[in-house]
């Protein structure tokens, strides 16, 4: 675990300076709306064994008073579609967002252009579980080019393996319940 994080920290370090500003002086406004996660690389225990039965995820981001995120969020999971709310508050710098309390030790925008796709890293502890996820979220069903390869890039550099990625299955019933 610990080698993934110093990966993660050292492909943060390796982003071009320029890239690395432009997305911290971004306004948080710009990630609110609706994504699909189309694409998941994952630490999780069983992640390797169960990838093939993950299917797009929907994911709507607001805004609170308080400038924290509010992620509700629809997942399938043993035949069913549960939605969660997840609200995530603002660390310190600009685009790093927590929730210890819940698990979420870190959320942070790794690479985006706001208008197609978002890669999107975080490092989650559990009780007796941490690992760290890179998620692809797009605006549409479909991701572009450009997206499906930078979400391969900060995975294989995040030391992510190809059993532990995986593009989602294209079923989007759970993942419209959150739009609605």
């Amino acid at each position: 675990m610990r080698g993934v994080l110093l990966a993660a920290l050292l492909a943060l370090l390796s982003v071009p300076q320029a890239r690395a500003l432009w997305l911290g002086r971004l306004n948080p406004n710009q990630l609110l709306g609706s994504w699909y996660v189309l694409a998941k690389a994952s630490g999780e225990k069983d992640f390797a064994v169960e990838k093939a039965t993950k299917n797009i995820e929907g994911v709507v981001v607001t805004l609170t008073p308080e400038n924290n995120l509010k992620m509700l969020s629809s997942r399938h999971r043993l035949e069913r579609c549960d939605l969660n709310v997840v609200e995530l508050l603002r660390q310190a710098s600009g685009w790093v967002f927590e929730n210890p309390a819940l698990g979420v030790v870190e959320f942070r925008v790794l690479s985006t252009n706001f208008r197609d796709y978002a890669v999107v890293f975080t490092q989650l502890e559990f009780a007796d579980e941490a690992f760290s996820t890179v998620e692809l979220y797009s605006r549409s069903e479909l991701a572009s080019q450009e997206a499906v390869h930078l979400f391969a890039k900060w995975s294989k550099g995040l030391g992510f393996l190809s059993q532990q990625q995986a593009q989602l299955q294209r079923d989007l019933t759970c993942a419209h319940k959150a739009f609605q």
